[in-house]
């Protein structure tokens, strides 16, 4: 098939890369223009353009898609269908239903639940067991059209944000292909989305990795591994930003009566920390400026006590 690819961030190159494999003819790949990166500031590609240039495929950067100079740019490269995976910009009608098959998006949830931006954090931020990618037929809502194709996989009880990133995209990348194989055979079925619960996993913001200690320990462990490794989980330690790489939660040892937050106990191992019922239990750290550490690493250059105050 010929295919316009869109996408942007690291989740869609693995979808790219497995269309070119599997022999399928990318025309063009679409994606995000280049953007300042790093202290130096220095232009940067996408990881979709930096594949699409190894692999010879022409790329286009349009600020807006919607905007007419783009949608002309877009029909000069005639296509059986339109793949879409995380590529940041809304499609209005014009693009929608300018190939033949339409446009087709790889979203990492199993809709209809976990539309939105960043589903693959949220699925860990709110406890599911599970999660997954769903192929869809795009309409003009937001990640409301037919579903196509869908697969799920159970979380594991260490599950990350970039863990589980890693499995839905090469995920995903696997159920694009087989989508098209059946595309092709006329054994693709569009099925509409069920009604059901919903949550909308809103982008994230830096500003959620805060601890907030008055919340349990099991929502904050969770938030640690959700948020593992952007925007990443923090709090403050004697003033200064103390980045919480990896944490536990446990029921025993809370002390009823310290505040959320009191480091109620510190082995030569971790730090446990009061939180609304039970400690969460501090092991791996970053703090400022200096590389991840052991919290064991951490106390040989830092003294924490308990009765401390994080936060």
């Amino acid at each position: 098939m010929k295919i316009v690819f869109m996408g942007t961030p690291d989740f869609a190159v693995g979808a790219l890369r497995a269309l070119f494999e599997a022999g399928h003819e990318i025309v063009l790949c679409v994606t995000q223009p280049d953007k300042p990166k790093g202290r130096g500031k220095e232009m940067a590609f996408s990881p979709v353009k930096t594949e699409a240039l190894r692999l010879g495929i022409p790329v286009y950067q349009p600020v807006k898609i919607r905007e007419p100079q783009a949608i002309e740019e877009l029909k000069k490269y005639p296509a059986d269908v339109f793949i879409v995976a995380a590529f940041g910009q809304i499609l209005t009608a014009d693009v929608l239903n300018m190939p033949k098959y339409g446009c087709i998006n790889i979203h990492a949830s199993l809709l209809p639940k976990y539309r939105g931006a960043a589903p693959i954090q949220w699925v860990i931020l709110n406890g599911e067991k599970e999660a997954g990618v769903t192929i869809m037929q795009m309409d003009e809502g937001l990640d409301t059209g037919d579903m196509l194709l869908s697969d799920r996989i159970e979380l594991s009880a260490d599950e990350t944000g970039d863990s589980l990133h890693d499995k839905l995209a090469d995920m995903g990348a696997r159920l694009i292909v087989e989508a098209l194989e059946k595309l092709k055979k006329g054994e693709l079925k569009a099925v509409p989305q069920p009604d059901g619960p919903l949550f909308y996993a809103k982008m994230l913001k830096k500003e959620m990795g805060l601890l907030d200690f008055t919340k349990s320990a099991a929502e904050l462990e969770r938030t640690v591994r959700g948020l593992y490794s952007w925007p990443g989980a923090y709090t403050y330690c004697k003033g200064k930003v103390l980045k919480v790489i990896k944490a536990g939660s446990a029921l025993d040892g809370a002390i009823n009566n310290a505040a959320p937050g009191t480091v109620v106990q510190v082995t030569k191992e971790a730090i446990y920390v009061q939180c609304a019922d039970g400690l969460l239990r501090i092991d791996e750290v970053k703090p400022e400026a200096k590389k991840a550490m052991s919290v064991h690493d951490f106390l040989l250059g830092n003294k924490i006590e308990a009765g401390e105050v994080l936060g």
